[in-house]
């Protein structure tokens, strides 16, 4: 077939890589001038099979509620008259009972271990480089009482053949002697040595160039304005020129819808409906003044739920989410003031080891659902549009299946994981 797959972030490209290898002709379109420039440029750079858990579970109201009034808290919901923004919330309400948390948890899992096996074979098959470190995922808990609920993720994640294992402090810090000076405040960890860290911007860059060296085509610098569809089929999908404003049509035989956060307008005027409300993310990639005192096993913070990943001599530190529209400011007060808070935690764990003179910050808008789980299926309103968005926090640690699935979909096969597949 020929199809248009509109979208150049890790979802976009791992679908135009998968469906090049089944043989079609594929062409990307993307605003920006290269891949992942947008929510895959600075994410937290783990994959995380392990630690998936959905936002959604049964303390979440009122830790939102007491947050509320703290610009630097983990998650942020700033109420706005945006009627998307009430009925995503109100969505995520109903999802934050304990059986529908793990309903959720059993579908990220699925897609997680199936992706990770996904971007496994393809490393092998590409050698793709890019900060890769199998090294695992340890969580550390500043409170007994965070560890106590950590305890109870672990067990959790478990039933579902998670091997996530419960660490005490002493052990927590044999497997990343780095925390050595902020040891006295750590109750004790979880670890899951088959997680791993790497760059997602430059992974996703490297396999764009692969994908146009087996022939697709990217237009760069180019908007999506509109779908036309004749009775159940998508006929063409008009774009425009970023620079001169030039429209062009493009037809194909089918079309993947894979925006993030921009998905659910494009779709909208078909009478298509995805719950996916953007959150804001931030991070800070910092220089290392003392590479040999910084931590190499990629770390999240509990206490501030922010994850820590060591990209070569630099280190990023990422997290928090800001429910406030499509804002993607970083001058704003409340921006700031999230960007400052995560230089100071790395501080405050790893002192004087970074240089924080010229932090580098970024904030993207991670496409989420109420539940987490990504929408990865055919549209409900026409045959030929696929659609690949709503990933959250979780696209780079499911990009690779996550494209794999939709090929697999597209050529009428199911694919190996029990997932549910949306339009299925």
């Amino acid at each position: 077939m020929k199809v248009v797959v509109l979208g150049a972030g890790i979802i976009g490209v791992c679908t135009a890589w998968y469906l090049l290898e089944q043989g079609h002709e594929v062409t990307v379109v993307d605003r920006q001038k290269d891949a992942a420039l947008e929510t895959s440029f600075a994410n937290g750079a783990q994959i995380s099979v392990s630690f998936c858990e959905p936002w959604a579970n049964a303390g979440a109201p009122f830790k939102v509620a007491k947050w509320l009034l703290r610009d630097d808290s983990p998650l942020l919901f700033r109420p706005s008259l945006d009627p998307k923004q009430w009925i995503w919330g109100l969505s995520f309400l109903t999802q934050c009972t304990s059986a529908a948390f793990e309903r959720n948890v059993e579908q990220l899992v699925q897609l997680g271990r199936y992706s990770h096996a996904a971007l496994k074979d393809l490393v092998g098959q590409t050698g793709i480089e890019y900060e890769r470190l199998e090294r695992g995922i340890l969580h550390f808990f500043s409170s007994q009482a965070d560890f106590d609920n950590g305890v109870a993720g672990a067990e959790i994640m478990r039933r579902h053949g998670v091997d996530r294992r419960v660490l005490s402090r002493e052990e927590v810090l044999k497997v990343e002697p780095a925390l050595a000076s902020f040891g006295a405040n750590i109750f004790g960890g979880t670890f899951t040595p088959s997680d791993e860290s790497g760059d997602a911007c430059v992974f996703t860059q490297k396999l764009a160039l692969l994908c146009q060296q087996r022939g697709a085509k990217f237009l760069w610098e180019h908007e999506v304005l509109q779908l036309s569809r004749t009775g159940s089929t998508i006929d063409q999908v008009q774009i425009a020129s970023v620079r001169s404003g030039a429209k062009q049509d493009l037809k194909a035989d089918a079309f993947v819808a894979a925006m993030g956060s921009y998905t659910p307008a494009l779709v909208k005027p078909l009478g298509e409906f995805l719950n996916i409300y953007p959150a804001k993310g931030y991070s800070a990639t910092l220089k290392l003044k003392k590479p040999e005192q910084a931590s190499v096993v990629s770390l999240l913070d509990d206490t501030r739920k922010i994850a820590i990943s060591r990209l070569g001599d630099s280190i990023r530190i990422a997290g928090t989410a800001e429910l406030c529209g499509f804002d993607n400011d970083l001058d704003r007060p409340t921006s700031r003031t999230r960007c400052a808070a995560l230089v100071r935690r790395y501080e405050e764990l790893f002192p004087g080891v970074a240089d924080l003179s010229e932090p580098n910050y970024w904030t993207g808008l991670r496409p989420s659902t109420p539940t987490n789980i990504p929408y990865i299926g055919r549209s409900r309103k026409a045959s030929n549009l696929w659609i690949n968005a709503g990933h959250g926090t979780l696209g780079w640690t499911h990009g690779a299946g996550s494209g794999l699935a939709m090929a697999e979909l597209m050529a009428g096969r199911k694919p190996a994981m029990d997932f549910g597949c949306y339009g299925v």
